[in-house]
């Protein structure tokens, strides 16, 4: 099978813009390899949520969302890692490997594109072309967004999207020989 093709966009390319503030982590940079720890088990990984610290987000923000996403996925509809809203406006740091039991009071983790809840890492398919993963925190203008823990990623990312002041995003990268 040829895996070659164009890259796509990102997946906020194509969203009306909003502001940036800080999120940075000593787990993952922009543009650099995901370290093991972070990477799904089927790729050789651990599979812990990385550490996330956020900062200047504006002063209407009620609560937070994160989002993981890989546009460069085989797929038509790139493939979600991680979705979590409802965390609390005054929580601004997620330790390592948080996901799923050291989540805030009052979160809610999605199923992924796995089809499991809470964090998957990276795991492109061996032999393809290194792949992005968009780490964003969203910081939403309501304190909860009122979606079940079955909704499907589309219809969570849209909500978020639709409840986006302003966003932070990291894209560390991953791929397997």
């Amino acid at each position: 099978m040829d895996l070659t093709r164009n890259r796509p966009g990102g997946p906020f390319d194509y969203l009306p813009d909003v502001p940036a503030f800080a999120v940075t982590s000593p787990d993952i940079y922009d543009g650099a390899v995901t370290p093991l720890r972070h990477v799904h088990g089927s790729a050789g990984g651990d599979n812990l949520s990385p550490h996330l610290t956020w900062s200047g987000f504006p002063s209407g923000t009620r609560s937070f969302a994160i989002t993981c996403f890989d546009p460069d996925a085989p797929s038509q509809s790139g493939w979600w890692h991680w979705q979590v809203i409802n965390i609390p406006v005054d929580v601004t740091e997620l330790a390592r490997g948080a996901s799923p039991d050291g989540m805030p009071a009052g979160a809610v983790e999605f199923r992924t594109d796995f089809g499991t809840d809470g964090y998957q890492g990276a795991s492109p398919p061996p032999g393809d072309h290194e792949h992005r993963y968009y780490f964003a925190v969203h910081a939403l203008d309501v304190e909860h967004l009122d979606l079940a823990p079955d909704t499907p990623n589309a219809i969570v990312g849209a909500q978020i999207m639709f409840h986006t002041l302003a966003r932070a995003v990291i894209t560390p990268t991953f791929s397997v020989d």
